[in-house]
């Protein structure tokens, strides 16, 4: 089993009602559990800000699944609950990414890890340090840096969802 942390993010056709659904769907993978999520945030639109701000959360499982594997799974789970690919950066019932797997480094057409972007997305940074991910796998005087300049930049979604281990 290998540790692994994703992130969902919603903004269009109920936000708190696809993210519950996804991690449904995630925690009944075959041979995968469920560890954590962490609190629920609320980040504005990395593209055109004329639409809802987004729900973002990251989950921490444990999987035997191979990687490409669950990228399978995790874009099955999303064409269920109906994501578009149509625009890069447009609204989205669900989106899920891998942002981190094990140790593991991967870079192929369908697939990078650690994630292209993990530096750049506060609403992905927070909830790792949250769930207090193996701070090894990345650089983390970059992090913490990003994470002491913007503080507090980041809001909860709601006064409810907060850490939670399963």
């Amino acid at each position: 089993m290998k540790r692994i942390y994703l992130s969902l993010g919603s903004n269009i056709a109920n936000p708190e009602y696809q993210i519950n659904t996804a991690l449904k769907a995630i925690s009944d993978l075959p041979n995968t559990n469920l560890i954590a999520s962490s609190s629920w945030y609320r980040s504005r639109p990395m593209g055109p800000q004329n639409q809802p701000d987004f729900l973002n959360i990251v989950v921490m499982l444990d999987t035997s699944l191979k990687p490409q594997i669950l990228l399978d799974y995790i874009q099955k789970i999303e064409s269920q609950q109906g994501r578009i690919r149509q625009q890069r950066w447009g609204p989205r019932s669900i989106d899920i990414d891998i942002l981190l797997f094990g140790e593991d480094r991967i870079k192929n057409s369908r697939l990078i890890i650690p994630h292209y972007d993990i530096y750049n997305r506060l609403f992905v940074l927070y909830p790792l340090y949250e769930l207090d991910y193996p701070m090894n796998l990345l650089q983390k005087e970059k992090i913490e840096k990003r994470l002491i300049q913007d503080f507090n930049t980041l809001q909860y979604w709601d006064n409810i969802h907060r850490l939670c281990y399963y």
